[in-house]
């Protein structure tokens, strides 16, 4: 069983309240300003059992809407704005649901990092990736073959997520399929909106969603996919899979999105949350 840890909001101060005001919206009173601050009660989300109990949100305000001009994205928490990433030249772009072979490693162990990045167009919204690296059966072999920014790593170190924005993407999980069990199948790489349900956030709010596989060695890309279809009834988002067929690694861009939150896909994958 396995616990998705509170991302923790750090407190306004006077010079993020003046990033606030830096958004081409209205400028924040004394009023809203304070109710940003306000902890509130942990409430569970209406994904599933077990979403992760956190502080409750100020109450929604009529500036951050879908459709609005879009705003920079938080870091690391809500209310610590970052300016939008450019999608970087996506050299060799698949469309949705076009499985392809990687054509890579030159002989050697195939070690692929996976670049994610997305802009949004909702302040409130904070985005993760993550992995399930899951049997032919379609489950993960125990809990800990989850990796997200609570657990980054799998247990035989094959597979590792980054959230340090190097290259320009957002998050970066990296996977060494020479290293990985012989047990794991596929490994299955979601996008998912924190506390989507609580907030009323979707995948309307984004854009620019991505996915490049780069040789973790060379930097070359393989291969990328750009999201093209974003619903207002989507809040997590299989964006691809990296599978094994025939003794080949192949790369299906999903692009499926569902009305699930983290821990709604973690029962889809056996993931037992605490």
């Amino acid at each position: 069983m396995i616990n998705i840890p509170c991302k923790t909001t750090p407190p306004l101060t006077r010079a993020s309240i003046g990033t606030l005001n830096s958004r081409h919206l209205p400028p924040f009173s004394r009023t809203t300003v304070s109710g940003l601050n306000r902890p509130g009660n942990g409430a569970a989300g209406t994904g599933g059992a077990g979403s992760p109990a956190r502080p409750a949100p100020a109450a929604p305000d009529a500036r951050f809407q879908s459709g609005t001009v879009p705003v920079q994205s938080p870091a690391g928490g809500y209310g610590t704005p970052l300016p939008d990433i450019p999608v970087p030249p996506l050299r060799h772009p698949l469309r949705k649901g076009q499985k392809t072979s990687l054509n890579a490693g030159k002989g050697r162990p195939l070690r692929i990092r996976a670049c994610f990045g997305w802009n949004i167009r909702d302040a409130r919204c904070d985005v993760d990736a993550s992995a399930f690296l899951v049997k032919a059966d379609g489950r993960v072999p125990g809990d800990d073959w989850f990796v997200f920014y609570g657990q980054e790593r799998s247990p035989d170190g094959s597979v590792v997520l980054s959230r340090d924005g190097r290259g320009g993407d957002r998050e970066t999980i990296t996977a060494d399929l020479g290293r990985l069990s012989s047990e794991i199948q596929k490994i299955v790489f979601v996008v998912s909106i924190h506390e989507a349900f609580e907030r009323k956030l979707n995948f309307s709010m984004l854009r620019d969603t991505y996915v490049r596989l780069l040789d973790a060695d060379s930097g070359e890309e393989l291969l990328s996919y750009c999201l093209e279809e974003y619903y207002q009834n989507v809040t997590s988002m299989t964006l691809g899979e990296l599978y094994l067929h025939n003794g080949q690694w192949k790369f299906n861009p999903v692009g499926n999105g569902v009305n699930r939150d983290l821990a709604g896909q973690c029962a889809v994958y056996g993931v037992a949350i605490a």
